[in-house]
């Protein structure tokens, strides 16, 4: 691209049981027309031939690097996943312009990353980014939507000065939003790039299984403080698409109940209770459906 630096990237992949997944990803990376500096794969307690087929990987490509994660399933919800994420980093040989946290069960096209890097090039102010996310639907893959400044966490992407400044991760459920919230608070952009997309092979929640989902986003909303009218528009939203999202609400109520822990940054909650406002509600609606909005 004419005029725009090019900006070296890197991946961090967290893994359990994803043998399957992992190696229709590692073909997408291989064929990337811009490719990344370095992939690290976390394993993290698989069962099944995950390590062995990442250890494959990094025998015969020199860009591969396999770590590893004492098994945390039993751990706070979120944990896992930032613990292995953070391991990643830390394997990392030397530090990119942008590091990825990849999942193992998506695709992509083979310019997916470098379009990626490339509007962080053009945007100096983007510090979180992704593609859309599509999932197969009645009419082939579709569309997820979410709202403005979300981004979605299958391929998490940060400017390397940005991931510093929302450092540490928090390790609970959540945390995919709190980094978000502290980002904006710090006057970075965060945002799904436009015209950019992946494949996303099992469907967003598809692990938790029920309503586990929706317990542990209604656990997520308490701990960023949510405003209650908010949780309970949203609630409704998702309920016209699947009606265990109602579990949202008994999430967050048994928070509240047991006072669970909540995120004291004074600078997160402002950010997210004034996109939460009542004049607001309008707008949020409109992005979480896909409609054009207006500034």
């Amino acid at each position: 691209m004419v005029g725009v630096a090019q900006l070296d990237y890197s991946l961090v992949t967290p893994v359990r049981d994803e043998a399957e997944n992992l190696r229709r990803l590692f073909g997408c990376l291989a064929e990337q027309s811009r490719q990344p500096e370095q992939w690290i794969v976390v394993d993290n307690g698989s069962s099944d031939g995950t390590p062995e087929l990442a250890r494959e990987l990094e025998a015969a490509n020199e860009w591969v690097k396999v770590s590893t994660v004492p098994g945390t399933q039993d751990a706070e919800p979120g944990a896992p996943i930032v613990r292995a994420f953070k391991a990643g980093v830390a394997a990392l040989d030397r530090q990119p312009a942008i590091v990825v946290k990849l999942d193992a069960d998506v695709s992509m096209e083979r310019d997916y990353f470098e379009r990626l890097a490339d509007a962080f090039a053009e945007d100096p102010t983007l510090g979180i980014a992704s593609g859309n996310c599509l999932e197969r639907g009645k009419d082939g893959w579709e569309p997820t939507h979410v709202t403005e400044a979300h981004v979605r966490g299958a391929t998490r992407a940060y400017r390397w000065e940005c991931f510093e400044a929302v450092s540490p991760l928090e390790e609970v459920v959540g945390w995919d939003g709190v980094d978000e919230l502290k980002a904006n608070a710090k006057g970075w952009t965060t945002k799904v790039v436009p015209g950019l997309a992946f494949y996303h092979h099992r469907r967003l929640g598809e692990r938790d299984g029920g309503a586990a989902r929706w317990i542990r986003q209604g656990r997520a909303a308490h701990y960023m403080g949510y405003r209650p009218s908010y949780l309970v528009a949203r609630t409704l939203h998702r309920t016209r698409q699947n009606p265990a999202a109602l579990a949202m609400l008994w999430g967050y109520a048994a928070a509240a109940v047991r006072r669970g822990e909540r995120n004291e940054d004074p600078s997160v909650r402002a950010v997210l209770r004034e996109r939460q406002r009542l004049r607001n509600l309008r707008k949020r609606a409109r992005e979480a459906t896909g409609q054009p909005t207006t500034r």
